[in-house]
């Protein structure tokens, strides 16, 4: 695996600085299926770029978690046209990232790339769970005549037959998705958006306890009003604090294998939504290797 060098990577840490990585952030701007606004081709390199400015300090953690965790980044490579074949790219790059005993962190992109990003994750573990941040369930069989579209994600992931799915942030569904949906309750729990006044956190603790736990966040799931910047931006979603709330819960009682974040389309001269993207990904890497510690 080529790396680029810690000042051109994520977080942009000065070259002098050693390290053994355990993370590796892997750029992947695939965007073939969008169906609204479009951009996410470049969310890697902009992410990226904000990282730059986040602080490297984490006054929650009280260190710099980066010194203590080790985080590389791929260096950019040409993605495929064909959507099987950016896909099997992706899913042969995390089972590299697997077999080194490294933890994978994708930077979409679209949300599509997360049935190829899993794939390695199905083979290595008995029964892997979503944990699944979306505006939308992402249920559908196919869209526009495409079966690997942004908004089939988590029907081709749940293909795999030792896959489940914990969602939250729903807020956008389709009549088509909902047989799927009820006669799969066994596999899926959604914790709609419109209840997020109830949602009983202690229940998804005992859901997600001791289980394998791969991370996939579109943005979307964030609230509109901070987070525009996505193709289908939807009011009515999480906010910052709730979100980290989530995570903490989810790398305290479980084992988080693996993450993607993606649908972040960057909108010129607004920078900040890209640094909240670069921020999310710092914390969810810090928390997974810290936060059970403290």
């Amino acid at each position: 695996m080529k790396y680029l060098s810690n000042k051109n990577g994520f977080l942009g840490i000065d070259n002098k600085f050693n390290f053994k990585e355990k993370v590796v952030v892997v750029p992947f701007g695939l965007e073939k299926t969008v169906s609204y606004g479009r951009g996410t081709k470049n969310g890697p390199k902009e992410i990226i770029k904000a990282s730059h400015q986040v602080e490297l300090y984490d006054e929650e953690l009280n260190c710099e978690p980066y010194k203590k965790i080790g985080i590389k980044t791929l260096r950019p490579f040409k993605i495929d046209k064909n959507i099987k074949k950016a896909l099997k790219k992706i899913s042969d790059i995390n089972k590299e990232i697997l077999n080194k005993k490294l933890f994978s962190l994708t930077l979409g992109g679209e949300h599509s790339i997360t049935p190829g990003c899993i794939s390695p994750f199905v083979k290595k573990y008995k029964k892997l769970c979503l944990l699944h941040f979306d505006a939308h369930a992402d249920l559908r069989e196919s869209y526009n005549g495409e079966k690997f579209s942004h908004a089939s994600a988590i029907k081709r992931c749940l293909d795999y037959k030792n896959v489940s799915v914990i969602s939250f942030g729903i807020r956008n569904i389709s009549k088509n998705e909902i047989p799927f949906l009820k006669k799969n309750q066994s596999r899926i729990s959604i914790f709609w958006a419109k209840d997020k006044a109830r949602w009983n956190l202690n229940k998804f603790k005992k859901m997600i306890k001791n289980k394998n736990v791969y991370l996939t966040f579109d943005v979307d799931g964030l609230d509109s009003s901070i987070m525009p910047a996505t193709g289908t931006p939807e009011p009515g979603g999480l906010f910052w604090e709730e979100t980290l709330n989530i995570i903490k819960i989810a790398t305290k009682n479980s084992n988080i294998v693996g993450a993607d974040i993606n649908e972040l389309a960057p909108i010129k001269g607004f920078s900040s939504y890209n640094f909240l993207v670069a921020k999310l990904v710092y914390k969810i890497i810090s928390y997974k290797f810290l936060f059970k510690k403290l």
